[in-house]
């Protein structure tokens, strides 16, 4: 084992400044049930079905799943009408978040988000050598879509909208971000996070599939980890 101290190994200058991800605070050991309000994670248990899905999957934990997700990709093709090749599956939004932006972004390469918004973004861009460029909201704590599109670069390469955005809430109509898209060259990812979509207008949430179909340069970011309670 090496005596040498740690300081000497040389990280990636691109992480040298990465900003913190703060957490909520973990639970004190007091015997009270608490819920962590901050990570909005469900108070209810995990309903029957997942738990009888879960404790079946247990006769086969010796065996390698299936890496693509096949079964579930294709139920969910069928949900939502689309083809399951139009489907990547992972471990939540944020680590699809990570994909494109692995994908996508070069050393240089700019995203463009807006800010206050998902705490994960500026480290998810900076860790991969890409430049944040995060928009001020506006007074009300609504995307300012027409300074994001103004913010947009021969350097952008993605383009995140969280909608309803965590942490102030407001949602963005399907007819504010088929305008922006009209503003977005068509070589820019525009990634439409709805990890909130099941928590505000039902019209609003009925549109971005229509968006997904007529734009191929439009990904949108779904989990179960909320209303589904599948953190």
């Amino acid at each position: 084992m090496s005596d040498q101290p740690r300081e000497n190994v040389r990280l990636r200058p691109a992480l040298e400044n990465l900003p913190a991800y703060v957490a909520g605070k973990p639970a004190a050991d007091d015997g009270v049930v608490r819920y962590k309000a901050s990570s909005n994670e469900s108070p209810f248990p995990p309903v029957d079905a997942v738990r009888d899905a879960v404790v079946a999957s247990l006769e086969g934990a010796n065996r390698y799943p299936d890496a693509a997700g096949q079964e579930l990709r294709t139920a969910l093709g069928q949900e939502h009408g689309v083809e399951p090749s139009q489907i990547s599956l992972s471990t939540g939004s944020v680590a699809v978040s990570g994909d494109l932006v692995r994908a996508l972004v070069g050393d240089g390469d700019e995203v463009v988000f807006a800010w206050r918004s998902f705490e994960a973004y500026p480290i998810l861009v900076g860790s991969h050598g890409g430049v944040p460029v995060p928009v001020a909201l506006t007074a009300s704590g609504e995307h300012d879509l027409e300074a994001m599109a103004a913010a947009v670069t021969d350097r952008t390469r993605l383009i995140l909208l969280c909608t309803p955005n965590n942490p102030t809430g407001p949602s963005l109509s399907t007819e504010q971000v088929e305008d922006f898209l009209a503003r977005v060259p068509d070589h820019v990812v525009v990634a439409i996070d709805e990890a909130y979509r099941e928590f505000h207008d039902p019209a609003t949430v009925l549109g971005t599939a229509g968006l997904f179909r007529r734009h191929g340069n439009v990904v949108l970011l779904r989990t179960f980890s909320k209303l589904q309670g599948l953190a």
